[in-house]
């Protein structure tokens, strides 16, 4: 298992990269748990959460078998979308973290996509 400080800078290694390819575009940053996952679209000029969705929220919960798979990802990743393209945000540039673009990530990743945003 990797230690906190291992994961923090992998974390950081990222986000350094994003930076550098960003172009003023949001960041549509990814966090995962062992129980749920959570996305938001962060303007990282103003400091500001432009949308936000998680597997927590009553109608998403209600709806999943679990807020841990891939199907639950992919309701979280359209949810951010509508929420996104309503604010007027269609492109974005992704922000993986800590966590490989595989399983959970990458289903959030292609049902933001589907749902409207571009990255």
């Amino acid at each position: 298992m990797a230690s906190k400080d291992s994961t923090q800078r992998r974390a950081a290694r990222v986000r350094r990269q994003i930076r550098k390819v960003a172009n003023g575009r949001p960041r549509l940053s990814v966090h995962r748990s062992s129980k749920n996952i959570y996305a938001q679209i962060i303007d990282d000029t103003k400091g500001h959460t432009l949308a936000a969705a998680s597997t927590l929220e009553k109608d998403l919960k209600g709806s999943l078998k679990s807020g841990a798979d891939a199907a639950a990802a992919a309701a979280v990743g359209k949810l951010l979308a509508e929420r996104a393209v309503k604010e007027g945000v269609t492109d974005v540039v992704f922000d993986r973290g800590a966590y490989i673009y595989h399983g959970r990530v990458k289903a959030l990743a292609e049902a933001a996509r589907e749902g409207g945003l571009s990255f």
